[in-house]
């Protein structure tokens, strides 16, 4: 009888102690899940560009300007009609032909897609013509209750399973920015400029454009726009990030 009431107090600590790690265990694993879900419910949408680009006043009848959106990624978006009506509002006349023209903006979106905050602010800070790599999503793991006994990983399963429940997600819409406007009250610009391409594996062709007049004060800046919120999808993020590159484009006019 003894026995029996020793085997069975036994079972039963085993028993509490199973329940005890595996509730440690879910609120360790889903303490970040539960952060990310409160702390990221809302939409964060935010628009930075490079640098600052200042063009010069001109009467009403001089903001003529002509218009080239475009997008050379992967991702199907209409924004050019946007972004004119934007800086129709500011009360420029939009023309297709650029001789008539006294301001031209020329844009290229680079890359739409998942990101993280690191590749974002590395491709703000590299500006206009810098490289836009590709961020490594880090998936959501949990390895704790590897050290545990089989309670543990019952508690590490759940974690891990409400972990892949909530996930946190940014997109990002980064964009390479041209604005020129003409010379005024006499102004001579001159321009210097040296390329340096590569031809194959092994080859480099150096070339140097060097005086001359241009007819153009050239600005160049690049835009980088980004969408964050838990389990968000892209249908979600575009519209926001439209929105946001618009905005910053027609505030430099």
């Amino acid at each position: 009888m003894q026995e029996s009431s020793l085997a069975f107090n036994q079972i039963t600590r085993k028993l509490i102690l199973f329940i005890l790690a595996s509730i440690i265990l879910i609120q360790l694993t889903g303490c970040s899940a539960i952060h990310t879900a409160i702390k990221k419910s809302d939409l964060d949408v935010q628009t930075k560009m490079s640098e600052t680009v200042f063009l010069e006043p001109v009467s009403p009848k001089e903001k003529i300007i002509f218009i080239d959106v475009r997008n050379t990624t992967d991702k199907k978006i209409s924004i050019s009609t946007i972004i004119e009506q934007s800086i129709q509002s500011r009360g420029y006349k939009i023309t297709a032909d650029p001789a008539k023209a006294n301001f031209m903006l020329q844009a290229n979106i680079l890359k739409i897609g998942k990101t993280d905050l690191r590749s974002s602010q590395s491709a703000l800070a590299s500006g206009y013509g810098g490289a836009v790599a590709g961020a490594v999503i880090a998936s959501h793991s949990n390895s704790s209750g590897r050290s545990v006994a089989k309670a543990g990983l019952f508690g590490a399963l759940l974690g891990i399973a409400a972990d892949a429940m909530v996930e946190d997600i940014l997109y990002n819409m980064i964009t390479d920015l041209q604005i020129r406007e003409r010379p005024r009250n006499g102004e001579v610009i001159t321009q210097s400029q040296s390329t340096a391409a590569s031809q194959g594996t092994s080859t480099r062709m150096n070339q140097k454009v060097t005086g001359g007049k241009v007819r153009w004060k050239t600005y160049r800046t690049r835009i980088v726009s980004t969408a964050n919120q838990v389990n968000l999808k892209y249908e979600e993020a575009k519209g926001k990030l439209i929105e946001g590159l618009t905005r910053s484009i027609s505030g430099v006019f």
